[in-house]
């Protein structure tokens, strides 16, 4: 299944999507009868998730007939606007290490919190602080969690997982070379996290080691690399984290970049990861 957000007036709501089509979470509710909340933000305080998912697969054959909404025609959201925390991956992968002149952990991830105030949707404004000389946009593979959980063993990682998604995160790094202690201001200015369009979830995934995250800039791929090639692979950054503290239905990991691009005002940079609906951002100087 996949699932996308969108703006309905001056409201946000969430739809299921049909290949280039969509139909509103609302729409089901009123169809089915359902008593579910109508955006993923609520879907996900609520627990109400894999119920949702439960609930589409009986209908999946009614569903499929009912009128839909082209993607071309609806105005994206952000996927939701408030998980309870967001862990970022630095130094994922050894070539994006290079570019800061950093040795690849090889024990414990680097590992970083953003909060959701930096958060953006597809097509949203990456707004360059004026304070930083030089801010750099990474394309990640998100990890979205779709329960309560802690503690969770590695083999067993997929079971507490709602989906992925792309991620667009940014960097002040002429902030963060002064220092590394200042990782926590570089990365959490206004617009610093973009992420979606969609929720893909697990079933829809043949192999997600196997899958392919590229930065790409004004076109162009800055660069590209397997899951398989992290340092730490999806499986064990939830295992790990969970270890340090309890995950909440919608929370996020970032599981790090191939390469990170700098950006300027007029670039457009996107992720682009094999069997997703790409997810792109316009570049504003402040």
């Amino acid at each position: 299944m996949r699932f996308i957000s969108f703006y309905q007036g001056q409201t946000e709501e969430s739809g299921l999507v049909f290949a280039d089509k969509m139909i509103p979470l609302a729409s089901l509710n009123n169809t089915f009868d359902w008593n579910l909340s109508t955006h993923l933000d609520g879907i996900f305080k609520n627990n109400q998730f894999y119920v949702l998912k439960s609930l589409i697969q009986e209908n999946l054959t009614s569903i499929s007939q009912m009128n839909m909404t082209s993607l071309t025609n609806i105005k994206v959201a952000p996927l939701y606007r408030h998980p309870s925390k967001i862990w970022g991956i630095g130094l994922n992968y050894r070539d994006h290490a290079a570019d800061l002149d950093e040795k690849t952990p090889s024990f414990i991830p680097a590992s970083f919190m953003k909060a959701d105030t930096t958060i953006i949707g597809h097509g949203d404004q990456i707004r360059l602080p004026s304070m930083a000389e030089k801010t750099t946009g990474e394309a990640e593979l998100g990890i979205i969690f779709g329960k309560h959980c802690r503690n969770v063993p590695q083999n067993e990682w997929i079971d507490v997982i709602a989906g992925f998604t792309c991620i667009i995160d940014m960097t002040a790094e002429s902030i963060l070379r002064k220092n590394p202690r200042y990782l926590t201001v570089s990365k959490n200015f206004d617009s610093f996290f973009s992420f979606g369009p969609v929720l893909i979830t697990p079933e829809e995934i043949p192999d997600i080691f196997t899958t392919k995250v590229a930065t790409v800039i004004n076109g162009k791929i800055h660069a590209e690399n397997s899951i398989n090639n992290m340092t730490f692979p999806p499986d064990f950054l939830v295992a790990f984290h969970s270890k340090v503290m309890t995950f909440l239905p919608g929370d996020i990991i970032s599981t790090g970049t191939p390469r990170a691009v700098i950006l300027k005002q007029g670039d457009i940079v996107e992720c682009k990861i094999t069997g997703f609906n790409a997810l792109s951002n316009p570049v504003f100087q402040e």
